[in-house]
């Protein structure tokens, strides 16, 4: 009997080590979406940028960011660095036009100095936020950079003080909620990407990278839409003319605060506005504001009216202008309280959802008219992610979920359209037995016992023999299922049927574990769904595989590529994959 105790006893230590394995701990709460945010601009304003960015086209797109923040109530500072603070704006209230014309005036007057040492300017940025950050808004840093440090050798200042110094300003930044997006400008080829992207990945933003100053634009209006967790909506890409050309604007509903519409080019445009009614609209105007700059137009539309406006365009002839949009929107996600989180397996648990606005459930229910709803649920004990497709009751969402295990879980609801999407706070429910394995019956006669314990440890011994040979099975696809990815994928979309390209856009891969579908990557576009069964997993030696269970067509160098059972990619790789539902192209490019 000692010697059976004995090996229960080692089995059952097997376990409790195996179990904190395969069991990964709770991930943070994602940030709630606020009306207003409060940023700080930091850039590089070494030397080295005049080489990597001669046109200064780091500064004009710092510039159009300021232009796409709402007309009042966000906050700005900026802070220049080379290795050591060159100029610094505190936190500045945007009140009026003027506010902003003086951040980018402030922007215009930044010099260049001799070395770099990028710690400097995050521990200023981080500072400044702390010292002017309102309550409710949210926080962010943008960090752009083109290269690695370069520290002065007269000063003293070692690499490893410098490293430590950074250490310490993301730990600060990670712990206040910070999130510090960064964009390497990598002109020559020597960009340190993967320092860049451990400032992101540690503190829940994103990073881009880029060999040309030309995108830096577009790349700043998904930061600012990331953060804001709206999505970028493609208008247009027209080849000027010298006469005007009509594009349709269209605002889809009466809860749009401001619509954002940018034009890309390097050369001037004129523009022509319409409301819906039909009625000519000037720009600028009371509700229309018109930034312009070297790069970039911006049109602000204030509290649009609901429906199609149309945009006379009139450019250079055969200059190219791209034309994005981006609403903003004071919309919340709330998820009605549950009736318990404590649940047993087998519960049906009923999920209610809602937009807010301004603090109040939404009265105006024809927003929720394009919109369709998930509920996201992750498995605490296993780390194993469902979906739960939710119904549209014109006025919120509903649907429910059935507690398949002892295990807890992280409920929360995804709501999204075309131009925006918007996450509940997370709720915990718990399916685990309180005080489970504490119980006992009481002692009564000790020879009575025996019998009763003896079958118990068999039982005991052959149940852990069994978890223990599982253990390593598990572990096995425990570790393929949250395998990491490294990398990059470029994404172009091309309409066939005009042959127009929108601008690339860079997706991170770091945020996916196990495995993504390309439609995850294009923003869960709706016209694109048919990308859902084209997968993406993690490879050998940073590679990556593509297995195509969709009728898409994938092609490699103008050659059809049978990926149902997983084509391998590796740097630098393209592929096209042709869409036949809606007669586009995406132009994928895989890099490291």
């Amino acid at each position: 009997m000692l010697h059976k105790n004995k090996i229960a006893l080692c089995l059952l230590l097997v376990c409790l080590l195996i179990l904190p394995v395969i069991s990964p701990g709770v991930s943070a709460a994602a940030a709630q979406p606020s009306s207003h945010i409060d940023a700080v601009l930091v850039l590089d304003a070494s030397n080295s940028m005049k080489a990597s960015d001669p046109k200064r086209i780091s500064s004009e797109a710092m510039k159009m960011f300021i232009d796409m923040l709402q007309a009042r109530g966000d906050k700005v500072g900026i802070v220049s660095y080379t290795d050591k603070i060159q100029r610094e704006k505190a936190l500045l209230t945007i009140q009026s036009n003027s506010d902003k014309n003086d951040l980018k005036q402030f922007i215009d007057q930044i010099d260049r100095g001799a070395y770099t040492d990028i710690s400097v300017g995050l521990k200023e940025a981080v500072k400044v936020l702390k010292q002017g950050a309102e309550p409710g808004h949210e926080p962010m840093i943008v960090v752009l950079a083109d290269g690695n440090n370069e520290l002065d050798p007269k000063s003293g200042r070692t690499a490893a003080e410098s490293n430590q110094e950074l250490s310490q300003s993301v730990q600060e930044a990670k712990a206040g909620g910070i999130p510090i997006y960064t964009i390497g400008l990598n002109a020559d080829g020597k960009l340190n990407k993967d320092a860049l992207s451990k400032l992101s990945d540690q503190t829940g933003g994103k990073s881009f990278s880029t060999s040309s100053a030309d995108e830096l634009p577009q790349i700043l209006s998904e930061i600012f839409a990331s953060h804001q967790k709206l999505k970028i909506v493609p208008i247009s890409s027209i080849t000027a003319n010298g006469s005007y050309q009509e594009v349709t604007v269209n605002v889809p509903n009466a809860n749009v605060l401001e619509a954002n519409i940018s034009l890309m080019s390097g050369k001037p445009v004129d523009v022509k506005l319409t409301d819906p009614s039909g009625k000519n609209v000037p720009v600028p105007s009371a509700n229309v504001q018109r930034s312009t700059s070297k790069t970039y137009s911006l049109i602000k539309l204030l509290k649009p009216e609901q429906g199609d406006w149309k945009l006379q365009v009139k450019g250079v002839s055969k200059d190219k202008i791209d034309i994005n949009l981006i609403f903003n929107y004071d919309l919340e996600l709330a998820m009605e309280p549950l009736k318990s989180t404590a649940v047993k397996k087998g519960d049906t648990v009923d999920i209610n959802a809602y937009l807010v606005s301004n603090g109040q459930k939404l009265q105006n229910n024809g927003l929720y008219n394009d919109m369709s709803a998930k509920l996201l649920v992750k498995d605490l004990d296993t780390g194993e992610p469902k979906e739960v497709e939710l119904a549209n009751k014109g006025d919120h969402f509903e649907g429910s979920y059935k507690v398949e295990e002892k295990h807890q879980y992280e409920l929360k609801v995804r709501a999204e359209d075309k131009s925006f999407y918007r996450e509940s706070k997370p709720v915990t429910i718990s399916a685990k037995a309180a005080g489970a394995g504490s119980g006992g019956a009481p002692a009564a006669d000790k020879e009575d016992k025996k019998p009763f314990h003896v079958w118990p440890v068999v039982i005991s011994i052959v149940v852990l023999a069994a978890l223990a040979a599982a253990a390593y099975f598990v572990m096995g696809a425990v570790r393929k299922a949250n395998k990491g990815f490294v990398g990059q994928i470029v994404v172009e979309i091309r309409d066939e049927n005009t042959g127009e390209k929108t601008y690339p856009q860079y997706k991170k891969l770091t945020a996916f574990k196990g495995k993504f579908n390309l439609h995850q990557l294009l923003q869960l576009a709706p016209e694109l769904k048919e990308t859902d069964k084209v997968m993406f997993m993690p490879g050998k030696n940073d590679r990556l595989v593509l297995k195509n269970n969709s009728a898409c067509t994938v092609e490699k160098s103008g050659r059809a590529v049978n990926a149902a059972q997983g084509a391998e990619l590796k740097s630098g790789d393209r592929l096209s994959i042709s869409l036949p539902q809606v007669d586009k192209t995406i132009l994928i490019e895989y890099l490291v």
